[in-house]
């Protein structure tokens, strides 16, 4: 079959490899869709080896039950799939309570828990193994516009539901980047709140297209930003901050426009600080009892939801599809910042 591997540190092809098969509780999966994420791209540009090479990548992904294992039980052949990007080990209390991204057993030997394409096989691939309990139904969605809601779904689902006291209908939100993960994140917090929703970016084109998504005003990221925010909150601030950009500048515009008591969600991964001033205001910064929350991935309760929501369509995400055998161009025009939304490779059939 193949499959878009990681070989080497910043090498990234697609191959010819064996189609694997489960084991004792684990499934076969005939992949339908694995999106691309940022995280692809840090993970490719790593110098270092954290995992063993060559390696799958694809850690959302949706497909159809193609083989079930010993042991298995509740999933049907040709069933529609989505798979979890998280796979803890199963068997310690947050991962038997569905928080398997805080495993217990990970949180001794990684910095984070591992998933397919992040240290396991991924789903980037004609099929994939998975462990039973990690497969979601999709009912009547289509796995291939799913298959991104397995993390950029559900990562922002599972931010916005750590900071549910704060989000009011009396209260202004701003969503810090809008792309792949930022343009469901405006969607779900328009599902589920009915606070004010600013989106700021530093791209007019992608601000042109985020009140479809749901927000009630954008924002341009420059200079003017924070005189904007006070202008909109009244000099306030914003009861929350979702930032899915992670970089020093937009670290800082979180840090500068937040309420007192308030909260910062760091999601993205672009690499920035943000400086934390132990004084009293005018100086100090962020605010007093600010929060600040770096939430990881998901847990299976915010799977439900996101499928729950998707179901209902008042989710969905903004694909490009592309032939697997595409992918590290897809991977390259996702680094330039050339993908709207979010790029589904598409299997050989």
């Amino acid at each position: 079959m193949r499959a878009a591997q990681l070989v080497e540190p910043g090498v990234f092809e697609v191959r010819d490899v064996s189609i694997p098969q489960p084991a004792a509780g684990e499934v076969l999966i005939r992949v339908a869709g694995a999106g691309l994420c940022g995280s692809d791209v840090h993970l490719v540009a790593m110098k270092e080896r954290l995992f063993s090479l060559p390696m799958t990548l694809g850690h959302e992904t949706a497909g159809w039950v193609e083989k079930i294992g010993e042991g298995v039980a509740g999933l049907e052949l040709k069933q529609p799939v989505l798979i979890a990007g998280i796979w803890g080990c199963g068997r310690c209390r947050p991962c038997v309570e569905g928080h398997e991204n805080a495993c217990q057993y990970w949180a001794t030997r990684m910095p984070v828990p591992l998933g397919p394409g992040l240290g396991f096989p991924g789903g980037m691939a004609e099929f994939m193994v998975a462990p039973a309990r990690t497969l979601f139904p999709l009912g009547d969605l289509d796995p291939v516009e799913a298959a991104p809601l397995g993390d950029a779904g559900v990562t922002p689902c599972h931010a916005i539901n750590l900071v549910r006291r704060h989000l009011r209908a009396d209260v202004t939100v701003a969503v810090i980047g809008v792309g792949g993960l930022g343009h469901l994140a405006l969607q779900l917090l328009r599902a589920t709140t009915a606070c004010r929703i600013v989106a700021v970016d530093n791209d007019a084109a992608r601000l042109a297209l985020a009140k479809g998504y749901g927000a009630d005003e954008t924002v341009l990221s420059d200079e003017h930003a924070v005189e904007t925010f006070n202008q909109l909150t009244r000099g306030l601030g914003v009861e929350v901050v979702f930032d899915f950009v992670g970089a020093s500048p937009t670290l800082t515009l979180a840090n500068t426009i937040v309420a007192t008591s308030g909260a910062v969600v760091v999601v993205g991964l672009a690499g920035g600080t943000m400086t934390v001033v132990a004084d009293s205001p005018p100086h100090g910064l962020p605010k007093w009892g600010v929060e600040l929350i770096r939430p990881y991935g998901a847990t299976s309760r915010d799977i439900y939801e996101v499928i729950g929501l998707a179901q209902r369509k008042k989710l969905k995400a903004d694909i490009e599809r592309h032939p697997l055998d595409e992918a590290p161009a897809v991977l390259a025009a996702l680094k330039a910042g050339k993908v709207k939304g979010r790029a589904v490779l598409i299997p050989p059939r």
